[in-house]
C-alpha cells in the first residue's frame, strides 16, 4: 500500500492513536456523546509505534482527541481541556522525534443544542491551551498541521449560515493560531440528517478562503464522511458501481480544492444529498 501510494507522488501517513475509554475520566460529566469526557489512548507506546511506521515509510500522523459541549455542566471541563492539550503536543513531540509530521487534532464535536458562540468560545479557549502545551513540550511548529473543528452551532442548536460558520472559524483561529504554523485542514465534523454534510462542508470551506483570500497558514480540508458519502454509497461494495463510486469521490475532491481557492460554486458538485446521510447511518461506513 505505501508503494501504491508513494509511487503516485503521495506521502503515506498512519493513525496512532488507540481511540479512548468510553467510561471516561473519573469525576468527569457525561456530555452529549452519552459518555463522560474522555483521554485519548496509545502515549505509552508511541515512540516505538512511530519509530516502526516511519521504517515502513509512513512520514506523517494523526492522533485525534475529543471534548464535548454543554453548556449547561461548562463542558469541556479545564480537566478535559488541559488532558486533551497535553496529550496531543506529547504525541507531537515523539512523532517529531521518529521523523513524522504531526497532524494535531483537537476535535471540538458538534453534538449537542449549544449555539455557534459558545463553540466559538470554548474552541478559542482549547486552541488557546494546545498552542501554549506545543510550546511546553518544544514542538516546532513549521514541521507540524492542526485539524481543528469548524466553528458550528450544535446538530440540535440554532443552525448558522455558512457565512457565519467561516467568519466565527476564521476569527479564532486568527487570535490562537501562530502564523508559523504552515497548514490548517479542517475535519467537516457531523451535520443534522436533514443537511447534506458533503455540500456543507464544501460550501463552508469555500466560504473561509471566499471572505478571507489572505491568512498566515493555508486553510485546506481533511475530511472523511464529507469527503467520501456519494462514493461509498454509489459504490455499496458492488463491482458494477466502483468506476461510477470513483468518479464521485474525484469530483468532490475537485469540489474541494476549488473551495480551498474560495472559487466553488453551490450546487456543481452532484452528491446523493441527504438521502445519503440515512444510507450512510446504516453502516457502510
Amino acid at each position: 500500500m505505501v508503494d501504491i501510494i508513494t509511487g503516485a507522488g503521495m506521502l503515506a501517513g498512519i493513525k496512532l492513536d488507540t481511540g479512548y475509554d468510553k467510561k471516561g475520566m473519573w469525576g468527569t460529566a457525561t456530555g452529549p456523546l452519552g459518555h463522560p469526557e474522555v483521554s485519548g489512548r496509545g502515549l505509552d507506546t508511541l515512540q516505538e509505534r512511530a519509530a516502526q511506521a516511519y521504517a515502513q515509510g509512513a512520514r506523517f500522523a494523526k492522533w485525534r482527541n475529543v471534548l464535548q459541549l454543554d453548556p449547561a455542566q461548562n463542558l469541556p471541563s479545564e480537566l478535559a481541556i488541559m488532558d486533551t492539550c497535553h496529550v496531543l503536543a506529547r504525541y507531537a513531540s515523539i512523532c517529531q522525534s521518529e521523523g513524522l509530521c504531526p497532524i494535531v487534532e483537537p476535535e471540538v464535536v458538534p453534538n449537542g443544542k449549544h449555539d455557534i458562540e459558545y463553540c466559538r468560545v470554548m474552541t478559542e479557549k482549547v486552541l488557546a491551551q494546545q498552542f501554549k502545551a506545543l510550546n511546553d513540550h518544544h514542538v516546532y511548529l513549521e514541521g507540524a498541521v492542526l485539524k481543528p473543528n469548524m466553528v458550528k452551532n450544535g446538530l440540535e442548536g440554532p443552525r448558522a449560515s455558512s457565512e457565519e460558520i467561516a467568519t466565527a472559524t476564521v476569527q479564532t483561529l486568527l487570535r490562537t493560531v501562530p502564523a508559523a504554523m504552515p497548514g490548517i485542514f479542517f475535519l467537516s465534523g457531523d451535520t443534522p440528517l436533514d443537511v447534506d454534510n458533503e455540500e456543507t462542508a464544501t460550501l463552508n470551506l469555500n466560504k473561509m478562503n471566499e471572505l478571507f483570500p489572505k491568512l498566515p497558514w493555508h486553510l485546506s480540508f481533511s475530511y472523511g464522511k464529507a469527503l467520501q458519502k456519494t462514493c461509498i454509497v454509489t459504490w455499496l461494495g458492488k463491482d458494477e458501481n466502483k468506476a461510477a463510486a470513483q468518479q464521485a469521490l474525484k469530483n468532490r475532491c475537485q469540489a474541494n480544492t476549488d473551495a480551498v481557492f474560495g472559487k466553488y460554486k453551490a450546487g456543481t458538485c452532484a452528491s446523493v444529498g441527504t438521502d445519503g446521510n440515512i444510507k450512510g447511518a446504516a453502516g457502510p461506513y
